[in-house]
């Protein structure tokens, strides 16, 4: 039965959206895992009624079913070969808090951070927090028993899960919960739970000694919940079964009251064994969080985030940081310094203050994306990245697992949960060389020797998917297993739940995606250095966290805009990356023209948000402009590619007549015409050019100004040039009030900007070779390059160097400041007053990306002003937001953030927008003008003087 087939089949029963297209199941094909097994359908359930439709059509067919929330399994637990069912579109609803009796009714796509703030006017929240909280859903948790930081305090998701609601593959509903004496209770299902009390009697022994050894020990099919003095608790069974029983659709869940004060304790020791050995005594101070990092992780951190990203931590090389919590703080106070004492720590520190606490937090919840790369600077992986012993023995285990990487030379960065005993780690194997996937397994069955040999789990908390389903043998005995398959087929006969997963496992270096990458042929346009040149690395850095999936805007988060606005998979940062994945491992997109790999990258706003927010680095605007070279290179390109492509080539020509340029383009007629020809959508405006440019005025006034300060040259863009000089004018007044000379360069210098967005790479990497020609004297003279328009000096700090791989290029690029940077370093400079103004922020999605605005938020705050920082992109994005077929997410994307807080700004607020897009955004949307934060200074200067 063909695809097609299969939709109208579901299309019969009423089943609706249902996804087939090649973008579609390249994006699901794989989760965070470094699996791939490419779904014949996608169906995103609107309710319960499409999810028993799909179950009855998948029996009829044969066809395997595969529940996933986020495609955050680290372990190939969310991927299959049949239908997949994502609850994250349509079902992800709290359904309801109720404080009385501290319980909420979710949906299995409820998102665990909606979850939190449901129950947060509560007083409450949800106990277990797993690392990707923003993201990973209530089912997700469920599937795999997630657990997370804070397991000592709240136990793991089974801890927390009163009830579900699920399905059988056989269509028949039934319900899971507690009674008032918190009895386990049942309805439906009936047939099953005989079939399981039969079971269990029959296997009493096994049942009593080989599971729940320790609490960390996820690994397999939790049985001890069948045993008659747990009154066969299938609530508990069906946590952490992976899928592969049933299929969860609503849970209800257990919430917790916070406690009133939480301190963080952070321990110093010599080495990662050390710190683990210290655990048994940590634990005699009932913390609410042990975890563990050593300097590798705090080393990679301070790489790729800078220096300032690590806060000043305790002496030694390793690091616990204890959470000790309660309502009373001179208890805690007491209890923190008694641990400290007790803790033979080479060195420590108490901290009380949440807001410093959270940047050490972070350096670990973001431990699995920047683990990504190895300290060899390969690719990092999972596939062993969870395993957990009894923490009375965790110290020893580190040691040996440091012992057993080293002598299959792989190269190491542990961290996690050292008080749960859990220990995550990746591993640069070599599975893109020959013989790679080979030494994966041989690694993998050592790994699993060690583990079991300390009385471990091969999983703690992520259960055991692909990675490690096929291991289990080593880790329970023959009457184990035989346990486990009779409990599959009491609830599957057929096995068409997760097949390949638990019961009956496919093979852990069987279908590894990594391994299957064709090397690129084509020259490349970009140097892609931290990747050694390497467009497959580059692409496979993409782990699949699943952080682009997260609403971070409210916190100064960009990526990713287009899921945000669409909520579909493949217009996540990760769903492209697995398209471009598949472009090179697989055979539904199997060129850089293949429809998919378009299809997926056709709302990339080219935001470089990811850049920078995604923890492994992808910059899918490189990767979208790299497409678009290879596609149409010597070939006929969209009419928007020569239009806005190749604007600021236009616009040096309509600055000879702008008068005449701006008549004709508004008048009623042409103007349709010239947006036509143009690919741009006809409810967008045309801006108007100047009368002058600025590059004009700069001469003509010249004789004006006065000379002797220090020299700076001023990197005049198109967009300022010919539609904004008045912000050039307004930063010559500022930089020469702060002791500057501005200088200009010959001749007009254009960063390409516009021809790298549409993927024109061969004349942006002329245009540019021009520039740092124009531009390398000041360079070497040490004098400061000043960019005003944000994505074009984003271009000289980051893009040039990997279209124009040259030291010139890479001195200019060094040279290359910001306004507020050059101030900040600026002696003596004090900023003027803005007391008295409201500025409500837009920073432009480059200036986040790549130059940070920090420089911007400390400049404004010493000028007195209040700011609301905006977080998220404005929408238009270049040429994204006027082309034709974008409009709707563009104004999508600008109602995130933009949108909502221009509607409620008061008469004397300033949208402070040093984009020119950005502004144009909000002249378009909201006819509000954008200011240019040297215009503010100006004012303020000419208001002072």
């Amino acid at each position: 039965m063909s695809n097609d087939d299969l939709v109208a089949r579901l299309a019969r029963v009423g089943v609706s959206d249902v996804l087939v297209d090649a973008a579609h199941r390249s994006a699901y094909g794989s989760d965070a895992s470094l699996y791939r097994v490419v779904p014949r359908a996608v169906v995103r359930p609107r309710h319960e009624d499409d999810v028993a439709a799909t179950l009855e059509v998948c029996r009829t067919l044969g066809v395997p079913v595969t529940a996933r929330g986020a495609g955050t399994s680290v372990a190939g637990n969310a991927i299959g070969p049949g239908v997949v069912l994502d609850f994250s579109r349509h079902m992800d609803r709290v359904l309801g808090v109720d404080p009385a009796t501290r319980t909420a009714r979710v949906q299995a796509g409820a998102v665990h951070a909606t979850l939190q703030a449901a129950a947060k006017p509560h007083g409450l929240r949800f106990g277990p927090d797993p690392s990707t909280h923003t993201r990973c859903t209530i089912g997700g948790m469920i599937g795999n028993n997630s657990c997370g930081s804070r397991t000592l305090g709240y136990g793991r998701t089974s801890d927390n899960v009163i009830g579900v609601d699920a399905l059988t593959i056989d269509g028949e509903r039934f319900a899971t919960g507690r009674d008032e004496r918190g009895r386990p209770t049942l309805e439906g299902a009936k047939a099953i739970a005989d079939t399981l009390a039969a079971i269990t009697q029959a296997n009493l022994a096994v049942a009593r000694t080989e599971f729940a050894t320790f609490p960390r020990q996820v690994s397999g099919y939790a049985i001890e919940h069948l045993l008659p003095e747990r009154g066969l608790d299938l609530t508990g069974l069906l946590v952490g079964s992976e899928g592969t029983l049933a299929v969860v659709t609503e849970a209800t869940v257990r919430l917790v009251v916070d406690p009133a004060h939480r301190l963080l304790v952070v321990l110093g020791y010599p080495d990662f064994g050390t710190a683990g050995d210290i655990v048994p005594t940590i634990l005699t101070f009932t913390p609410t969080a042990c975890e563990g990092i050593d300097s590798r992780i705090v080393e990679l951190v301070r790489s790729r985030r800078g220096a300032a990203a690590v806060p000043p931590l305790p002496g030694g090389l390793s690091w616990l940081f204890v959470e000790i919590a309660g309502d009373d703080l001179d208890e805690c106070r007491d209890r923190a310094r008694r641990l400290v004492d007790a803790a033979g720590a080479l060195d420590a520190l108490i901290e009380e203050d949440a807001a410093k606490a959270a940047p050490l937090w972070r350096i670990r919840e973001d431990g699995a994306g920047l683990a990504g790369r190895a300290p060899s600077g390969l690719p990092a992986h999972a596939g062993w990245e969870d395993a957990a012993v009894p923490p009375a023995r965790i110290g020893d285990y580190l040691r040996d697992f440091d012992v057993l990487c080293e002598r299959h030379g792989l190269s190491v960065m542990p961290y996690g949960h050292l008080g749960d005993g859990c220990v995550h780690v990746r591993l640069d194997y070599p599975l893109d060389r020959p013989g790679g996937p080979a030494k994966f397994r041989a690694f993998l069955e050592d790994a699993a020797d060690l583990v079991v040999s300390y009385g471990g789990s091969l999983s703690g908390e992520h259960g055991d998917g692909r990675a490690r389903s096929e291991l289990l043998s080593r880790m329970y005995s023959a009457q184990a297993l035989g346990l486990f398959k009779a409990v599959k087929h009491a609830f599957d006969p057929a096995n068409l739940l997760n097949p390949g997963v638990l019961v009956d496992p496919d093979p852990v270096d069987a279908n590894i995606r990594v391994a299957s990458g064709r090397p690129v042929k084509q020259p490349l346009a970009f140097g892609y250095h931290a990747d050694h040149g390497d467009f497959n690395q580059a692409v496979h850095r993409c782990t699949g966290v699943g952080k682009c999936r997260a609403d971070t805007t409210a916190l100064g988060g960009v990526m990713c805009p287009s899921f945000l606005a669409t909520r579909d998979e493949k217009d996540s940062t990760r769903g492209r990356a697995r398209v471009l994945q598949e472009m090179l491992d697989g055979d539904l997109a199997p060129d850089w023209r293949a429809p998919a790999v378009h299809d997926a990258l056709d709302l990339c706003l080219s935001c470089k948000g990811c850049a920078s927010d995604c923890p492994t680095g992808i910059d899918m605007a490189a990767y979208k402009a790299e497409v678009l070279h290879q596609s149409f290179k010597g070939r006929i390109r969209p009419r928007s590619h020569y239009a806005l492509g190749r604007l600021p080539m236009w616009s040096r020509l309509a600055s000879r007549l702008p008068r005449i340029a701006n008549a004709l383009t508004a008048a009623p007629g042409l103007r349709g015409i010239a947006l036509w020809f143009a690919g741009v959508d006809a409810r967008r405006s045309i801006p108007a050019f100047a009368s002058q440019t600025f590059r004009r005025w700069f001469r003509a006034t010249a004789p004006q100004r006065t000379t002797g300060g220090r020299p700076v040259l001023l990197f005049v863009d198109s967009f300022t040039d010919h539609f904004a000089p008045d912000i050039a004018k307004a930063a010559v007044e500022v930089l020469a009030a702060a002791g500057y000379a501005p200088e200009l360069t010959a001749a007009s210098a254009c960063c390409g900007l516009t021809w790298i967005s549409t993927g024109q790479l061969d004349a942006a990497k002329r245009i540019l070779g021009g520039t740092v020609a124009a531009l390398t004297d000041a360079a070497e003279r040490g004098i400061p390059i000043v960019g005003l328009e944000p994505s074009c000096t984003g271009v000289l700090r980051s893009d040039l160097v990997e279209l124009v791989d040259t030291d010139a290029a890479r001195a200019v690029s060094a040279a290359t400041v910001t306004v507020a940077e050059l101030l900040a370093r600026t002696p003596g400079w004090t900023p003027p007053s803005l007391e008295g103004v409201r500025v409500i922020a837009q920073p432009h999605c480059h200036h986040h990306a790549v130059m940070g605005w920090e420089a911007d938020a400390k400049l404004l705050k010493a000028t007195g002003a209040t700011v609301q920082r905006l977080g998220g992109c404005c929408g238009l994005a270049g040429n994204f937001g006027v082309e034709r077929g974008h409009y709707e997410v563009s104004v999508q994307v600008a109602e995130q953030q933009l949108l909502p807080a221009l509607r409620q700004a008061g008469p004397g607020d300033v949208l402070l927008a040093d984009g020119f897009s950005c502004r144009t955004q909000a002249s378009d949307l909201a006819s509000t003008d954008g200011r240019h934060l040297v215009e503010l200074l100006a004012e303020a200067l000419r208001k002072q003087a």
